[in-house]
This record gives C-alpha cells, structure tokens and sequence, in this order.
C-alpha cells in the first residue's frame, strides 16, 4: 500500500529506496524482515555530501577531471570536479562529505561560495573571478542596509586587512547615503588614509585550512 492508499499487488517487488529510507524505518514490511537484515541496514554507514558549483569566466585550471585538497585534518578535505573537461563550460564542482558537508549546509549560498574561492585561491593564487560578481552581490546595499567584513573583500579575504579595508568602503557608502538622503553630499569627506593603506598595507592572514 503506498500513501494515497492504492494497493499494487505482484508476484516479487525490488526495492530500490536510499538506504537512508531504510535506516529510518520509513517502510513498514509485513511481515517484519528478519533480524539479520535489520542487522545489515544498521551497520552500513550513510552520510551527507553537498556540492557548491561555481561557473566563471574563463578556466584557469589544469585539464584534469578531479583537482585534490590537501589539509591538516580530514574535517574539511574535499575535492574539485572539473566539469569543464566533460562539458566545455567553465565550471568547477566542490565536493564535501561527512560532518564539514553538514557545516557547510548551514552557509548562505554566498558564504559558501566565498569559502570555496578561497580553497581555490590557496590552490590557484591567480584565480578568477566567478561569473555572477557574487562579491559585489554579497556586499551590495539593501536601502540603508550595508554589509561589510572580510567575507566581502574580493583581494584580501580571511585577513584583518580584508575586514579593514572593507569596513573602510562601508563606512564610506553609509556615509554618502547618509549625506544624499539629507541633501548635503557636498560635506561628504572620505578616509584620508585609505589610499596610503592602500599601497604601504599587505594582508595578514588568520584564516589556516
């Protein structure tokens, strides 16, 4: 019997639902399958895997089908399905499993694309862009609403320059929203110091995978 409630009767039915269905007893067999099968659902592991595919521009990465991530603990080891190579389009998929996968769930969709552009970054220093300007959405206003942090930076993320700098150019557009609503845009004044910071500052690094 299935859930709108019709009967289908046969001589031998295959069962083909995900483990996962088994696992959570979300099939009810008559009569009860016998305990070494119960046995075998419950000892065969399952767990979660989340892809965050990002298209850019243009490829800037070795013509091979996976591209591997190497880090101190397995938590966050992931891997690169280069879909470029099966399908011309310049796209990279980021694998994750088992516990990291679920984490990374929980992330906005842009905050888990800015994560994956920074494993790329630390693979491929010269990396480009993705298509779609996901910084620059990330970072946009909503009304008097501004977003800043590292996570926004497009040269400096994970670094206390990246939060600086942007913290900077927010404080900067809340200004000049500020002064345009009150229709003084003339007395708008920006950091002095920006440009100096700049050219003399380099990021410093918090962020280790």
């Amino acid at each position: 019997m299935v859930e709108d409630g019709r009967n289908f009767i046969a001589d031998a039915a295959i069962v083909t639902v995900p483990i996962g269905i088994l696992k959570a007893n979300l099939i009810q067999f008559e009569p009860n399958l016998p305990d070494w099968k119960v046995a075998a659902i419950s000892d065969i592991g399952v767990g979660s895997e989340n892809k965050v595919a990002i298209k850019f521009d243009e490829v800037f990465w070795p013509n091979v089908e996976f591209l591997g991530i190497v880090t101190p603990t397995s938590y966050a080891c992931g891997y690169f399905l280069n879909l470029h190579k099966a399908t011309g389009y310049p796209v990279l998929v980021y694998m994750a499993a088992g516990r990291f996968a679920y984490d990374l769930e929980k992330l906005s969709d842009e905050s888990a694309a800015n994560f994956v552009i920074l494993l790329l970054r630390k693979m491929f220093p010269d990396a480009t862009e993705p298509s779609g300007d996901v910084y620059e959405r990330l970072c946009a206003p909503l009304g008097s609403l501004f977003f800043t942090g590292e996570a926004v930076s497009m040269d400096h993320q994970g670094s206390v320059y990246g939060a600086y700098s942007a913290g900077v150019m927010a404080a900067e557009n809340c200004q000049r929203h500020a002064l345009e609503n009150l229709g003084h845009l003339e007395k708008l004044q920006l950091v002095p110091l920006r440009c100096e910071l700049h050219e003399a500052a380099f990021p410093l690094q918090i962020s280790k995978m």
